[in-house]
């Protein structure tokens, strides 16, 4: 028997002497490509639906405004009247304007012309508020207005 156990050959072992660097590289792989949400949303934003939806293929040149009544943890102070969200803080209407130059000077200068405006409103809020903020938008020249919108029937916006 034992001239047999001497022809069998021990397979070799896996080494795992890379895999720490192998995890760490994933580490920082995630670590750099991952986009952090740096807007905390202060009003209500149901957003209303639309039959005719296309996506916005470039995040980077979207200026975003959001327009609804404030959170019940705002409403208390602000009333529920619709409210704008410019970034991270209530704004009113003449602050529009500096907002979004102020977000065109983050981007660079030839992209300027292919820049859109995000408006997210509320399916409850007030249309006027938002005629008055593209009336301010056509004022510094931002032409290009997208409404976000759920894909849906849109006939469920008239609940």
């Amino acid at each position: 028997m034992s001239k047999f156990n001497k022809h069998l050959e021990k397979k070799p072992q896996i080494s795992t002497a890379s895999l720490p660097d192998i995890v760490f590289m994933l580490l920082f792989f995630f670590m750099t490509v991952t986009v952090m949400k740096d807007d905390s949303l202060k009003v209500e934003n149901e957003l209303p639906n639309a039959t005719e939806v296309k996506k916005l293929e470039k995040k980077d040149r979207v200026i975003t405004i959001h327009v609804g009544r404030p959170t019940n943890e705002y409403s208390k102070v602000l009333g529920t009247e619709s409210r704008i969200q410019l970034g991270d803080k209530f704004a009113g209407l003449s602050d529009v304007a500096p907002y979004v130059l102020g977000r065109l000077t983050h981007i660079p200068e030839q992209l300027h012309p292919y820049v859109t405006v995000a408006l997210k409103v509320d399916r409850k809020a007030n249309m006027g508020l938002v005629n008055d903020i593209k009336r301010e938008l056509r004022q510094v020249g931002m032409l290009k207005i997208n409404h976000t919108t759920y894909e849906g029937d849109a006939f469920t916006n008239l609940k």
